[in-house]
């Protein structure tokens, strides 16, 4: 009898096995019938002119799904544009126009897809969107323009180039570095709490434009004072913290976040030294072993911790120059070439003027 059921046991997992590999089959088909018929219908189109179809949101993993099956996702989605952009949509016949698909990726994330070739395709089918710019060149940078066009065409006149943005912003400050310049317009200090992105600017702008709702700072010549006050700098400084966890949360959940925000809990100064940063690690190491009794996999050591910070442009390490002090940020120093640009280590070392507020360096934590 109990032979009987071990042979019933194997009868229904033979059976079982084969349910599921039908099932995969159909699912197969329905793969192929449903890429047969979207070629068709592609075949069919007859266009004018070419058409770009965007996806977005790539950037944002659900938080039920698992980083290392949801980077699987990406690369199949990647790997399937890449085969119709180049197999099929280039080959389309009598069609004056053509369909491209173009996926909008963050570099860091670009890099973790692991695709082949990955350096020719991104140097003959990337477009890399750069906003940098210095300090002297603003005023002629791509970013100035699209915030000062953003301003102008809000107004019933055509405004010439800058004027829009002098109207609300005809101030300046002493400059951070007198013997290139004697004075900073007011755009630089927009940038220098920012990471030269138009998104950093605007978020800027709505929490002015919220505030002159309220006591029309504006009007009353108040909006440089308000610029630099506590509060314009915890709300923009909040923001730009936000746009960090987003952006770290495409690999770790909230619950690792939290330890990683706990590091700067041991900064007393957002200026420190290779020695100092060592220092205040090993004490926070030890924190969260103690209270989580795991170490979060960007927290394995101090290089790997580093190099976290650096990517998501927390803090830059300073190089000192026959001339100058350069800040090393990684979204400066990121090109074609270098995508993933590494910290320097041994170094002086600041954290972003834009995170001083919301990551309360220079308060130590409570307890401790």
């Amino acid at each position: 009898m109990a032979l009987l059921k071990v042979q019933n046991v194997g009868e229904m997992k033979a059976k079982s096995s084969i349910s599921l590999t039908s099932e995969s089959k159909k699912f197969q088909m329905e793969l192929l019938r449903i890429e047969h018929e979207f070629k068709s219908a592609i075949e069919y189109l007859k266009l004018n002119n070419n058409i770009l179809l965007f996806i977005d949101g790539i950037d944002m993993r659900p938080g039920n799904i698992d980083y290392n099956e949801y980077l699987e996702c990406i690369k199949g989605l990647a790997d399937a544009m890449w085969s119709l952009n180049r197999d099929f949509f280039s080959n389309t016949r009598d069609s004056q126009g053509r369909l491209r698909i173009v996926l909008l990726l963050r570099p860091d994330i670009f890099n973790s897809l692991g695709l082949q070739n990955d350096a020719n395709k991104l140097r003959d089918n990337s477009v890399f969107l750069d906003w940098r710019t210095t300090y002297p060149a603003h005023r002629n940078s791509q970013i100035f323009k699209l915030v000062d066009k953003l301003l102008a065409i809000q107004q019933d006149e055509k405004l010439d180039e800058g004027e829009a943005w002098d109207y609300y912003f005809p101030w300046s400050r002493p400059s951070t570095n007198e013997s290139v310049r004697e004075e900073d317009p007011s755009f630089i200090s927009f940038l220098r709490l920012s990471y030269s992105r138009p998104r950093d600017l605007i978020a800027s702008l709505q929490i002015l434009q919220d505030e002159d709702k309220l006591s029309d700072i504006f009007y009353r010549g108040k909006a440089r004072e308000f610029f630099f006050s506590n509060d314009f700098k915890e709300r923009l400084s909040e923001y730009i913290l936000r746009s960090i966890k987003n952006q770290t949360s495409f690999y770790y959940t909230d619950e690792e976040y939290n330890m990683f925000i706990l590091f700067f809990d041991y900064l007393y100064n957002p200026y420190f030294t290779w020695e100092e940063y060592c220092t205040k690690f090993e004490e926070y190491v030890s924190h969260i072993k103690i209270n989580y009794g795991i170490i979060p996999s960007f927290a394995e050591s101090k290089e790997i911790f580093l190099q976290f910070l650096y990517d998501t442009n927390i803090i830059c390490y300073m190089e000192k120059m026959e001339c100058e002090t350069m800040f090393r940020w990684c979204y400066r120093e990121r090109n074609f070439s270098r995508i993933a640009p590494k910290v320097k280590y041994n170094m002086q070392y600041r954290v972003h003027y834009g995170l001083y507020k919301s990551l309360n360096i220079g308060h130590q934590r409570k307890n401790q």
